[in-house]
């Protein structure tokens, strides 16, 4: 449902008038929406201000929802961050060594993945994509 943004209204007599100017433009976008449009540019060389007139929004809005999702962990503060699916030939099972030394634990499988910022994250390979996703934004923005 849109309301009419009425301007200029005066009475004359019992007759009311008003000038409409056109319909609200209030809009509710999720965050994946709000990602998309961000992310939007630079793909083919757009602009901040083409993506905004495409999209029907403003380019501060653009900003505003880049900064918001940089707070939210949704989006890198490094755009070259980039995450890719991973697939094992074999089962990570097979893939550890079966030889461990008595003085040691057996320590479970970590993947290490470096970041650009030269700092370096170990984690369990059964850690939710989320989690690893946020943590590791968490890390390339302190």
């Amino acid at each position: 449902m849109h309301n009419d943004v009425v301007n200029n209204v005066s009475y004359v007599g019992l007759v009311m008038r008003g000038d409409i100017l056109g319909l609200e433009r209030r809009r509710r976008l999720s965050d994946d929406e709000k990602l998309e449009i961000v992310l939007s540019v630079g793909m083919g060389d757009a602009t901040v201000t083409q993506v905004a007139q495409r999209h029907d929004v403003s380019r501060h809005q653009i900003y505003a929802w880049r900064h918001e999702l940089k707070k939210q962990g949704l989006l890198s503060a490094c755009p070259e961050a980039l995450f890719l699916p991973v697939e094992l030939e074999r089962p990570l099972e097979r893939a550890v060594p079966t030889t461990v030394t008595t003085s040691e634990a057996p320590r479970p499988p970590q993947i290490e993945l470096k970041l650009g910022n030269g700092r370096c994250l170990r984690f369990a390979p059964s850690l939710d994509a989320a989690m690893l996703t946020q943590v590791t934004r968490a890390v390339e923005a302190a």
